[in-house]
């Protein structure tokens, strides 16, 4: 899946979110990461509801890979076999 499209929603101090950071680095997958921390107000708001209608318990790494596929947590595995990674 090469051309998938990737969003990566974290924090600033999630040790997961920065494993992933770095997987993504590994493989030179292309994302757009989102780092909620950053927000303010009804920015940070907005965001927030964005990443609960993904994610409901509102946790972070929350990982949206095309439209349909979402993938909560430092489950490697899972994110390397959505975007197609067989090493």
């Amino acid at each position: 899946m090469a051309n998938a499209t990737t969003k990566l929603y974290g924090l600033s101090t999630c040790c997961h979110c920065r494993a992933i950071k770095k997987m993504f680095a590994e493989y030179n997958i292309n994302y757009d990461y989102v780092q909620v921390d950053d927000f303010k107000g009804e920015e940070r708001k907005a965001i927030l509801e964005e990443i609960k209608a993904l994610n409901p318990m509102c946790s972070f790494p929350t990982i949206k890979i095309n439209k349909e596929t979402v993938i909560v947590g430092n489950k490697k595995n899972d994110i390397k076999k959505a975007l197609g990674i067989t090493k």
